[in-house]
């Protein structure tokens, strides 16, 4: 794991990517307004090399950025540059991140739907990195974002695609659609059983009680 980066060169590296990000984003037809459902929601990027955090605070103002967050986090990419490197430039970017190095932690669809709104802006990423952090770092660091956000929107519909596949069928973290369907409709089908049950012991005890009377 490299040295950290230098906190101060850090936060002013985010703050210029971030009015970089901000502008991109007033251009826009909404004028960034297509964030505004991202509120309260925070996006992590974890760096080892060169070693650092970014976290991404979007909502209705824009995007805000910063380097260090105590709060939960919705959705969290930790790997190496070069893991994300590898994202920015794969033929099949999904695949690249589902198999490869990079771990993603928390809900991934709300940071696929981050993906689809910054995949569509016009972001030098690398300009207002270098200028601050010096070429290496800096083409580091706007590789890690690059591999998170850049590589388009129809790649994040396949992501979302392939995620939800893995999960329901391979990981079997959660039951398919049809199969959660199908046992919610056996579990219907027992309480009208029931119901049927309780009325023909009812009928079946007021007969006793007559016979008994």
């Amino acid at each position: 794991m490299s040295a950290p980066l230098d906190p101060t060169l850090h936060t002013a590296a985010l703050a210029a990517l971030e009015a970089a990000i901000n502008r991109a984003l007033a251009l826009t037809p909404q004028g960034g307004a297509e964030l505004a459902p991202f509120d309260g929601q925070v996006f992590a990027l974890h760096c080892s090399a060169p070693a650092a955090d970014i976290y991404l605070h979007p909502g209705a103002r824009g995007i805000r950025l910063s380097g260090v967050h105590e709060g939960p986090v919705t959705t969290s990419i930790r790997g190496q540059a070069g893991d994300f490197t590898a994202l920015a430039t794969s033929g099949d970017p999904a695949a690249t991140l589902i198999n490869g190095n990079l771990e993603l932690e928390g809900d991934s669809a709300p940071l696929i739907e981050l993906q689809k709104v910054l995949s569509s802006l016009d972001i030098d990423w690398e300009a207002p990195l270098v200028s601050t952090l010096g070429d290496v770092a800096g083409h580091q660091l706007a590789q890690v974002l690059r591999g998170a956000f850049s590589w388009g929107r129809q790649a994040a519909d396949s992501l979302a695609r392939q995620l939800e596949e893995f999960i329901h069928e391979e990981a079997r973290l959660s039951p398919p659609r049809l199969e959660v369907e199908d046992f919610y409709g056996d579990v219907r089908e027992l309480g009208h059983r029931v119901d049927r049950l309780q009325l023909r012991v009812e009928r079946l005890r007021r007969q006793l009680d007559k016979l008994r009377g």
